[in-house]
């Protein structure tokens, strides 16, 4: 009896690990793969369009030759602020390397600050300026944390200013215009909203240091030269868009 026993559940263990066997084995559920991380990269060229405000100061000084009658050469004769807006367009391209982006733009900006002051040696003369357009070549070397980008720039700057020594008579006004370089440095931060486009405001300051300018009034006659010393402070912001990697 127990070698009956013993061999029916042995046959009953074999049938049952066959019958298991035969089984269809079901697929392993499907998982799909992990996604890809995207890592932004500032590495490309762009072009773009800003707006702002600009801040302008002139210190005025006589000019040589002095001559009879006029004041001492050097002498202050005043200075004045304009303030007004600006608005333009800017190009450039990026290169990063690691956390750190390098970069060059350049930048034309149409402008309008006007400002005046009382000519203290000129009697019923109003001193004015009126700054008209911007341009800029910069470098930037910035620090990126991803899609945002903190950046210091510095390069070359150019202007056109004009200047007024304008009286009660129109004929006796004096006029002088100026298109000059100077030099700029600023501070700024850009964030991508998406891949292809990024907002940016940004700091500079411009100096476009002293220049003696010549007045001539519209009848032809010479009135002194003038040495005026312009610098600027401009705050802007604006969008860049994404024309190649």
């Amino acid at each position: 009896m127990k070698k009956l026993l013993a061999g029916t559940v042995f046959a009953a263990l074999v049938g049952g690990i066959a019958s298991a066997a035969d089984m269809p084995v079901a697929p392993p559920a499907y998982r799909p793969p992990d996604p890809v991380v995207a890592h932004f990269t500032w590495t490309g060229c762009y072009g773009g369009a800003n707006a702002g405000a600009l801040l302008v100061r002139n210190n005025t000084s006589m000019g040589a030759p002095p001559y009879a009658g006029s004041p001492a050469l050097g002498a202050s004769l005043g200075g004045h602020d304009a303030s007004g807006w600006l608005a333009g367009l800017q190009l450039g391209c990026n290169y990063q390397l690691g956390n750190w982006v390098l970069g060059a733009q350049g930048g034309f900006d149409w402008a309008d600050a006007e400002g005046s002051h009382p000519d203290p040696f000129f009697a019923s003369t109003t001193d004015r300026s009126r700054t008209r357009q911007l341009m800029e070549m910069t470098w930037r070397v910035g620090y990126a944390w991803n899609g945002f980008l903190a950046y210091f720039k510095a390069g070359g700057a150019w202007e056109r200013i004009d200047y007024a020594m304008a009286t009660s008579t129109p004929a006796l006004n004096a006029f002088s215009a100026r298109e000059t370089g100077g030099w700029t440095v600023g501070i700024g931060g850009e964030y991508a909203i998406t891949e292809w486009l990024s907002a940016f405001a940004e700091y500079r300051y411009l100096d476009f240091g002293t220049c003696t300018n010549s007045f001539v009034n519209g009848l032809g006659t010479f009135i002194a030269n003038v040495n005026i010393r312009d610098t600027k402070n401009i705050v802007k912001a604006g969008f860049n868009l994404r024309i190649g990697r």
